[in-house]
């Protein structure tokens, strides 16, 4: 059995190529199952965000395994392979191991310490969960990487002060009112009329840092009004108007800056949709939709300014530099929680030897039990029975449990296969074939 990861995200890949590979919710199960009808695929599970698309599996073989992954990845996202390849990533065992502890401690997120990831990845775990996709082997591995996110966030400063996609879209705003201005620094918002497309949890990040940065008053559009109105009144400070989708039109000719997450399969806002608007002022559109809200040729139409997802770098290597040095002592924790799994991981190398201890112990302990009740007569009761039945297994429970601690502790690999030989020489396990054992120990990369 072998570790691996294959994806892509927003260090591989640009948005036009992410949205191809996003996968919804509703999704989820369907992509789920079919990652697990490949003979090749044991167990997998997939964290779909807006800058990642990495499936995490448990293969029978590596290079079978993931090009299985890497075939599923190209029907799903209608791209052949040679468009589709170059921006993709597979890592292998220790380093798929890793790169999982990083994302979800959010050191390989577009912004450093970014708190949203961990709950993604805690998402992930309980969707594998619900679906049945993920086996032993990944359930540990995922749980300890939502165990290492929150490590690593309360033993660091990591988390303090994190900024978000949400909290980065809002400063390239700022970042780019001040530079239509002549300045090259963050100016508040308080002069521009602003609206907000959706009313997920994106969107409530979004109003968060809106009022934080100056905004007087907004516009909130949703598919669902009711919804919008629920966000709204979590701002009782923010004068909030809620608009229905409808309405979409009236905003891109009255509004100076639009801020779109939503969760639509295709874009709302087209250039074709704006020409056809009479504006007067400059808009600026910002979208933190993946896939994205607003198309490509929408810049293309008159006074309009459009940000995406991967823009939002240049106000964030504005923010990087300081959190470096804590960046570096989370890499620590990880190292020690990557250790502990792979501590695990090794100690399974030794199950079908304890398995095959366990079942020669227990087939003496029904020998002798069979003979020694034989000897009891008829006026030992059923209760007695149980009782000695009982003790019989106690006593195989107790001695199991040194060679099974010593077998599964953290050791090199060579003292662990020494001590199994020696159990098998001794016990005479040789006996048991490794198709009777199960195959519950991983084989080689």
């Amino acid at each position: 059995m072998h570790l691996a990861v294959v994806g892509l995200s927003h260090r591989t890949a640009p948005v036009e190529i992410r949205e191809r590979l996003s996968i919804p919710e509703h999704s989820l199960a369907s992509s789920l199952q079919s990652l697990r009808a490949d003979d090749q695929v044991l167990e997998a599970s997939i964290l779909s965000t807006c800058n990642r698309l990495e499936i995490y599996s448990l293969l029978r073989t590596p290079a079978e395994g993931v090009e299985a992954i890497r075939q599923f990845l190209s029907i799903h996202s209608g791209l052949p392979g040679d468009d589709l390849n170059p921006h993709l990533f597979a890592l292998h065992h220790e380093e798929a191991i890793q790169h999982l502890l990083r994302v979800s401690a959010g050191l390989d997120s577009l912004v450093l310490g970014e708190g949203q990831i961990l709950s993604q990845v805690k998402k992930m775990v309980r969707l594998g969960q619900d679906h049945r996709s993920i086996g032993p082997i990944l359930n540990r591995l995922l749980t300890q990487a939502v165990s290492t996110g929150k490590r690593v966030r309360s033993e660091t400063r990591l988390g303090s002060g994190a900024v978000s996609i949400s909290s980065a879209a809002v400063e390239l705003a700022q970042l780019k009112v001040g530079q239509e201005q002549g300045f090259d620094e963050l100016l508040p918002l308080c002069d521009e009329r602003i609206t907000v497309v959706g009313a997920g949890r994106m969107a409530r990040l979004l109003i968060q840092h809106l009022q934080a940065k100056g905004a007087r008053r907004l516009v909130l559009i949703n598919r669902t009004v009711t919804r919008a109105e629920e966000l709204a009144r979590g701002f009782p400070d923010l004068p909030i108007r809620c608009l229905g989708l409808d309405q979409l039109d009236l905003q891109l000719r009255e509004a100076t800056l639009l801020f779109t997450s939503t969760g639509a399969d295709e874009p709302i806002i087209t250039r074709q949709r704006l020409d056809g608007l009479q504006r007067h002022q400059r808009l600026m559109l910002v979208d933190i939709g993946v896939p994205r809200n607003i198309s490509s040729d929408a810049a293309q139409a008159r006074l309009v300014q459009c940000f995406d997802v991967d823009d939002l770098q240049e106000v964030v290597d504005r923010n990087q530099a300081a959190r470096r040095e804590i960046a570096e002592q989370a890499e620590v924790l990880l190292a020690e929680d990557q250790r502990a799994f792979l501590d695990w991981w090794e100690g399974l190398e030794a199950v079908p030897t304890i398995n095959r201890l366990r079942r020669h112990l227990d087939s003496l302990r029904e020998q002798e039990l069979v003979k020694a009740l034989s000897r009891m007569g008829p006026d030992f009761s059923e209760r007695e029975r149980k009782v000695v039945e009982a003790l019989s297994k106690g006593i195989i429970n107790k001695v199991l449990h040194g060679p099974t601690t010593a077998l599964r502790a953290p050791q090199t690999r060579a003292q662990r296969l020494g001590a199994m030989e020696a159990l098998e020489r001794l016990f005479e396990l040789q006996e048991v074939t490794d198709e009777e054992a199960g195959t519950n120990a991983p084989g080689g990369d």
